[in-house]
């Protein structure tokens, strides 16, 4: 039977910026008939406890989980916890800072752009950042699309470029701390859809920190993709994971179940898991 069983290892709630709720997310994954999900919102882990209610009446598996949004030269990069602590005080409230922050630099620069004559709606600025942390590229093509310049570059140039009126620095958290974070807390840290990042440079620092896992099977993932993943995880001793990302009908365009993975995937996991020694209850 467990060849039988699928799973989405990669899903997002209305606790960060998926459409469903998690009781809904539940609900929605036991009749497309998928027997294990994570829950894996940005920064964020309050989806968890509610769909861990919902999903012990409906034969569900939840996965806790967790996306973290760092930044590694200039680039946004994300990574997977699984099996995390998501009750440990001091994790929570670096996700709750990670987020805040975000936030709060976002409204410092829109304080200062006003005081320039340039007014942005807040709202407008998060609709285009969408599952992104916000940050200057997405104040930038505000700009441009309130027609304030004419191009990001302009917006960076004369507003948003260090040194300029408009600059805020932000609170960042590279990859290598996001790995470090996870594994204090019990996790099996992941690097998310490494075939979008197109920089793996960066993996032998990730493991050197203690990555355990690729994120190999992603709908964004080409064959060509998947096979490099899967010889790059086996000749490094990776887990191997994938899952939808999927963040509603809405967002996604696609049903849940549309994309799933192997139940196995999440059975490597547990074996990780085991062999650590975590006290993460599994079933």
């Amino acid at each position: 039977m467990v060849d039988l069983m699928d799973a989405d290892l990669h899903l997002h709630t209305t606790a960060s910026d998926g459409t469903c709720n998690p009781e809904e997310l539940v609900k929605l994954a036991a009749r497309v008939g998928l027997a294990a999900i994570a829950i894996t919102d940005h920064d964020n882990v309050a989806g968890i406890e509610p769909a861990l209610q919902v999903a012990a009446t409906l034969g569900v598996e939840v996965i806790p989980g967790v996306e973290i949004n760092t930044e590694w030269h200039s680039l946004e990069i994300h990574i997977l916890g699984y099996y995390v602590d998501w009750r440990d005080e001091s994790f929570l409230n670096l996700l709750a800072g990670l987020r805040e922050s975000r936030l709060g630099r976002l409204d410092r620069m829109l304080d200062r752009l006003r005081s320039v004559g340039i007014h942005l709606a807040r709202d407008r600025v998060l609709a285009i950042s969408g599952e992104a942390g916000v940050g200057r590229p997405h104040v930038a093509r505000a700009m441009v699309e309130a027609g304030y310049v004419a191009s990001e570059k302009e917006a960076f140039e004369r507003f948003l470029a260090q040194g300029q009126v408009a600059y805020v620095p932000r609170a960042k958290l590279t990859p290598v701390e996001a790995v470090g974070e996870i594994l204090r807390v019990k996790g099996i840290p992941v690097l998310a859809h490494p075939g979008l990042l197109s920089h793996d440079e960066i993996i032998p620092d990730l493991i050197a920190a203690g990555l355990l896992g690729l994120e190999v099977f992603y709908p964004e993932h080409s064959e060509e993709t998947v096979a490099r993943y899967l010889a790059l995880a086996k000749a490094k001793g990776l887990l191997v994971t994938g899952g939808s990302d999927w963040h509603g009908q809405e967002v996604s365009r696609r049903p849940l179940g549309s994309f799933r993975v192997p139940y196995g995937l999440v059975q490597g996991l547990k074996r990780a898991l085991q062999r650590a020694g975590s006290p993460v209850e599994l079933e």
